[in-house]
């Protein structure tokens, strides 16, 4: 049916130019997959009926003034509620909702409802016994305990997102693995983890985890410092896994990426920007041992054009590479980027400070680039002038698909910068007196990417 093709607003509108648009503006089809976001201020008798009749089954809630079990006893049939950000949300008024089994709830976000405690996790233990997803991040006061209550009664769990849960530790993992003596089997068909700055966990959590979560595909342990090499050993064997991110943590080294290169993963992303101990020796175990990577972010490490030597020939399935603010990488890095990662669809670049024009004209005849980040890249206050600042604009040239992203710091100021061609952003950039046709004429050197002039 056409209406499934509008936008929200307009699948409302089209209902009141006559009765039969309405009907068929009624259809479930029309509706399918569509979220209601909802502002419960005040009863509304006709809201849930409406909603059940175009058979919308997912709500996020963006004020909650009204009793949550309006919404439950309003929607039995619920199979997504969104609650992220309701910061008046208390376990008294969740306990009030989930008084009976709801089967077909199968998504919970409950992110930054900072009053949920461990109680509200035994309620949907025991009422959501069918949930796959459930989000948790900024739920500051759930502990190991609100874990084990998970690990006892969601079986079902695919995706749990527990970011900056900071009292949990080693033991809450171990419950989640089903490692502990506790009677819980665990949540054994997770397949999504979420750790992200949870300061308490160790390379024990890493050990339960790879003994006991051996489904899991996307692993998020980024700013978990008490995470070390030796973590990495216990993570290595994991063939199941897909995307493991490292982000800042401070204590990972060549020595961790040696363990997992010598392991039998299997990983198509790898994130360990931030990680200061990461050198060259880490670019040439991933060459031997991680070589299927597609995604590789390496921002801010201590990288140089070496490394990038030793890596590159091996590489061949990387799509996108980031190596923002990696200030020792210059034009030959970027050459040798471009002549052996030809399937690149992006980059990064944002803050490579040893990088020219020259470097640049090389990356930018990758076949198939269609991402390139350019923040603060050789940018100074003079060559700023040059350039008209329109902000959080991102160009798209026609006839293109690459996207040139230049942020830029200048004077104080953060923007970004407008330019019509990549030619015409180097010349800005790099000026060197006269270009044929002028800096913007249309006339690219580029016909991989631009087309012909």
């Amino acid at each position: 049916m056409i209406f499934s093709y509008l936008d929200v607003r307009d699948k409302g509108r089209v209902a009141q130019v006559c009765a039969a648009w309405r009907d068929a503006s009624y259809h479930k089809s029309v509706w399918r997959g569509v979220e209601a976001k909802l502002h419960l201020r005040r009863a509304n008798p006709s809201l849930f009926p409406s909603l059940q009749a175009r058979g919308i089954r997912r709500v996020q809630i963006l004020s909650l003034r009204r009793s949550l079990s309006y919404v439950i006893q309003g929607m039995p049939n619920i199979e997504s509620l969104n609650l992220s950000g309701c910061y008046n949300l208390t376990d008294n008024g969740l306990g009030h909702a989930f008084v009976q089994e709801i089967p077909s709830l199968r998504v919970l976000n409950l992110s930054l409802c900072k009053q949920i405690t461990d109680s509200s996790l035994g309620r949907i233990a025991q009422y959501l016994k069918n949930l796959e997803v459930l989000e948790l991040g900024g739920c500051s006061n759930i502990t190991n305990t609100g874990l084990l209550l998970i690990a006892w009664g969601l079986h079902r769990l695919k995706s749990l997102n527990l970011r900056s849960c900071r009292h949990v530790s080693d033991v809450g993992i171990g419950h989640l693995a089903g490692m502990t003596r506790s009677a819980a089997e665990g949540c054994l068909n997770l397949e999504y983890l979420t750790l992200q700055d949870c300061q308490k966990l160790t390379d024990l959590s890493l050990k339960h985890t790879s003994k006991g979560l051996t489904k899991l595909k996307v692993l998020n342990l980024s700013f978990c410092g008490g995470i070390s090499d030796a973590g990495m050993i216990h993570l290595s064997p994991m063939s199941s896994l897909w995307t493991l991110n490292l982000r800042s943590c401070d204590n990972i080294s060549d020595t961790g990426i040696m363990h997992l290169a010598m392991g039998t993963l299997r990983l198509s992303g790898l994130d360990v920007s931030f990680c200061d101990k990461i050198g060259d020796q880490s670019l040439a175990y991933i060459a031997q041992g991680l070589y299927q990577l597609k995604s590789l972010s390496l921002c801010s490490c201590h990288i140089s054009d070496d490394g990038i030597n030793r890596m590159v020939r091996q590489m061949h399935e990387l799509r996108t590479l980031n190596i923002g603010q990696c200030v020792r990488i210059t034009d030959k890095g970027l050459e040798l980027i471009a002549d052996h990662l030809t399937q690149l669809t992006g980059i990064d670049l944002y803050g490579c400070t040893k990088i020219t024009k020259r470097g640049l004209e090389r990356i930018t005849q990758l076949p198939c680039l269609k991402v390139l980040n350019l923040g603060l890249w050789q940018m100074t206050e003079s060559h700023a002038e040059k350039v008209r600042p329109t902000p959080n604009h991102t160009h798209e040239p026609a006839g293109s698909e690459v996207r040139a992203v230049w942020g830029l710091k200048a004077s104080g100021m953060n923007a970004s910068l407008r330019v019509d061609s990549m030619d015409c952003l180097l010349n800005q950039a790099y000026p060197t007196g006269s270009t044929e046709g002028g800096p913007c004429s249309g006339q690219h050197r580029f016909p991989a990417l631009w087309g012909k002039g």
